[in-house]
This record gives C-alpha cells, structure tokens and sequence, in this order.
C-alpha cells in the first residue's frame, strides 16, 4: 500500500476524532506511524489499523474502511484537482477510473497497485462496477464512489451485488446517482 493512503488516513482520524485517537490507533496496530507518501507498504499495516480503528470505534472494518474512503475524497481533490475538475458530476469520473486517473497514479507513485474496474450501464440509468484486487477493499470503492458524490453534490446509491468476501470472483455495485 502506497504511504499516502496512510498520510490521508491520518489526517482524516486526526480530524474528526484528534491527534491521541491517531496515536492510540498506531500505538494498538503496532506501528510507528512513519509513512512517506511515495513510500510502499505492506497492506498488513493498513489492515492492522483498520482492525483497531474497528475496536476502538465499535464499527466493522469494512465500516471504517468505507468511513474512511469517503472522508478520504476531499483531501485527494485538494492534491489532484486535475482529476476532479476534468468532471462535472460523479459518473464520468468514475468511468475515467482505469483510462485516466489509475495511469496518472502509477506514474506518480510508482509501484502502486490499483484495483482494477469494468463498467456495465444497467436499468434506469445505473452502472454495475466490476471491482478486483487481491487487497479486496471493495468497501474503500464504495466509499470513494460516495466521496466522489458529495464532491459534486449529488445523492448516491451504492449496492453490493456480490463480493469477493463471499466467495464471488470479483465484486459487483450498481451506482445510482440521483
């Protein structure tokens, strides 16, 4: 996992919850916090945390995990308005996923493993999101995807179809924006 996944992680927590959550959180993961944004690291440290974020907070991971993919969106948007200003509303953002904003984050953080994504239009103006990673972070998706909906101001409806936590080979969402 990329270092600024962890740097907005913490800025995130530190925001809504203080700088001693923060501490208390790496301090029950085991770590010492000492993330560089163009560094990699392994994903056992994101999945530490989101477990003691999880106890400390009474909430599921994947709960923290999708919280924290939706508070995470604000702050990509003040370090690469590029991405988002290049859209006016939620969908064609997340079409531009695999052909403009993954390839633009390889050449930034090299070594970065983006998740890959297949799109499919579906009934009433839906889009049925096809999402595979070994990291299976499927709840981080649904929470950029809500993140990305607040940014343009609109309502989004994200249903999980099916999931690779359920045995299913890839995880499938049907987006709604209204």
């Amino acid at each position: 996992m990329k270092g600024i996944v962890f740097n907005v992680l913490e800025e995130v927590v530190v925001a809504n919850y203080g700088e001693a959550v923060w501490d208390d959180l790496l301090d029950a993961a085991g770590s010492d916090g000492v993330y560089t944004s163009l560094g990699t690291y392994p994903d056992d440290h994101i999945l530490r945390l989101v477990k003691a974020a999880s106890e400390a907070l009474g909430m599921p991971p994947m709960d923290v995990v999708r919280w924290f993919g939706r508070q995470a969106i604000p702050r990509f948007a003040e370090r690469y308005p590029v991405f988002f200003t290049a859209h006016t509303s939620t969908r064609p953002f997340v079409l531009a996923l695999n052909t403009i904003i993954h390839p633009e984050v390889r050449k930034i953080y090299t070594g970065a493993q983006c998740p890959e994504f297949d799109f499919q239009d579906a009934e009433n103006g839906a889009l049925l999101i096809g999402y595979r990673s070994p990291r299976k972070l499927c709840a981080i998706a649904h929470g950029f995807i809500e993140g990305v909906a607040d940014y343009y101001r609109e309502a989004v409806e994200v249903e999980h179809l099916n999931c690779m936590h359920g045995g299913d080979e890839r995880c499938l969402m049907r987006m709604t924006v209204h």
